[in-house]
């Protein structure tokens, strides 16, 4: 389990979070959802090392993390994957992938290398070109696939649809969805789109100015008429 306890955090002296808690379970996408500016992907950053944290902890497999540099964090089993600059434009998707099996033995690269494709395929066909010359949706795709290639336990999703094509949109939510799935994976979710991050979404976590205002299951959340309407400006299902 992944588990934030009672954390506030920010910014040098700029406090964002105060007394947030969550839990993300393996094999479930754990969503947080809330107004602009609530706190969501400063949350994703306090779990991956990149804030100051004030009081509270973070832990995953109940062995505390907070406090620790972000490659350590990495190398506890924790992926984050930004909403901007998950990759790294000027290379090629090959040296992408090479960039980010930095933790893995190179006896064992070719076999991630082809599990990471084996999710994309049609990045095969790229392996030589420039990620700044692939569409967005393609580009997302890449930075999954790096993020992959670690196998980590815990992956940290901050609007993986921004900007992308109701296609493309679609298929990084059935993909997110799968890890947690298939791969029994602690999937941790911020989207813009509420409505299909709580469609696709097991447990949920509402972010109101920086704290807890709901956790509970996403089909809740979904048919709570007030709080859907008040914070997300959704028709309650």
């Amino acid at each position: 389990m992944l588990k934030v306890d009672n954390v506030s955090s920010g910014y040098g002296r700029l406090q964002i979070l105060s007394d947030v808690s969550l839990e993300a379970r393996p094999g479930e996408v754990t969503v947080v959802v809330g107004p602009n500016g609530s706190g969501k992907s400063t949350l994703l950053k306090t779990i991956a090392g990149l804030t100051r944290i004030y009081n509270g902890t973070v832990t995953l497999d109940e062995k505390e993390v907070s406090g620790l540099p972000p490659h350590e964090i990495v190398r506890r089993g924790i992926a984050y994957l930004p909403q901007t600059e998950s990759t790294f434009a000027q290379l090629t998707v090959a040296e992408n992938f090479r960039m980010a099996a930095y933790t893995v033995k190179q006896s064992d690269y070719p076999r991630r290398l082809e599990e990471a494709l084996g999710r994309f395929p049609r990045l095969s066909e790229y392996m030589g070109t420039k990620v700044q010359n692939l569409s967005g949706g393609e580009r997302q795709m890449v930075a999954m696939s790096m993020a992959m290639m670690r196998r980590p336990t815990a992956v940290l999703f901050d609007e993986p649809t921004a900007n992308l094509s109701p296609k493309f949109a679609t298929q990084v939510l059935d993909t997110v969805s799968s890890l947690a799935k298939d791969s029994k994976m602690i999937v941790v979710l911020v989207e813009q789109n509420a409505k299909k991050a709580l469609e696709v979404g097991d447990r949920a976590y509402l972010l109101v100015s920086g704290r807890n205002a709901f956790q509970g299951s996403a089909k809740e959340l979904l048919s709570h008429a007030e709080l859907a309407k008040m914070y997300l400006g959704l028709r309650a299902a």
